[in-house]
């Protein structure tokens, strides 16, 4: 199998072309990437569901807005903690090799998200399911670690109840008591669900013009004004693609 150069921890830019309604103007921080397959995660599609209304006590740990955010399309019952802790003592840099997965949050009487689409784009939860789920173990699968006071533990790791997946950014165990975590995370983003793809699937839609690639910043998980993530990470660019935050979203406009 040809080598996959890993491109954790960069960002997917939906390009104009790309159709699927899942990732239209799509954002996505990919948390793993390489021969086997790639897992992300969405980072411009808030939902109108506070964290507080499925998470007691992680709401104030929440950026605003502190709404539960689609992650994407699969497994979207179930919940994923990403947060950042500044790097520092000793810690690894961006490309640093400490992987983790956050656990599931299980729980009776939690809403669902409205209009949110199962992971083969059908219809929503029957009303009352929880959100909680497989999505966490199939990540702990994916990125090789799990979190939690029984987690091997390095010095680059930040603080219990954290699994560094790269730079600053990695997995929160929603599991562990929200006060464990409170004053070491700069910022957390809770998620419904994930983007995943299998061996050479997003290779493939790369060399169908699908995605741009770029690198990611920190600030990038934690924006307050997520809906114009896509816009303002393609501005920054020195490149042509400084040009491509001005697409319309109708092309008919254009």
């Amino acid at each position: 199998m040809t080598e996959v150069s890993s491109l954790t921890g960069r960002l997917l830019v939906a390009t104009p072309v790309l159709s699927d309604p899942n990732f239209d103007r799509a954002v996505v921080l990919l948390l793993d990437h390489d021969e086997e397959g790639s897992l992300g995660v969405v980072l411009n599609r808030p939902t109108p569901v506070d964290v507080d209304d499925i998470l007691e006590g992680w709401g104030d740990l929440a950026g605003a807005p502190g709404v539960v955010f689609q992650g994407g399309p699969v497994s979207l019952d179930a919940a994923l903690g990403l947060a950042v802790v500044p790097t520092g003592n000793g810690d690894h840099g961006p490309n640093g090799p400490l992987t983790g997965a956050a656990g599931p949050r299980t729980g009776p009487e939690r809403p669902v998200l409205d209009g949110a689409p199962d992971a083969a784009g059908g219809a929503d939860p029957a009303p009352g399911a929880d959100l909680a789920g497989d999505a966490a173990a199939e990540a702990a699968d994916v990125l090789g670690g799990v979190t939690g006071p029984d987690a091997p533990r390095g010095p680059g790791d930040g603080p219990l109840g954290f699994r560094r997946v790269f730079g600053a950014i990695g997995l929160v165990d929603l599991d562990a008591p929200p006060e464990l975590l409170a004053a070491e995370l700069g910022s957390l983003r809770i998620f419904a669900g994930y983007a995943g793809w299998g061996a050479g699937q997003l290779e493939d839609e790369l060399a169908e013009g699908a995605w741009y690639v770029v690198e990611s910043e920190p600030g990038d998980v934690s924006s307050p004004a997520p809906e114009g993530l896509w816009r303002s990470v393609l501005r920054r660019q020195r490149s042509e693609l400084a040009m491509v935050a001005t697409y319309p979203d109708d092309a008919s406009l254009n």
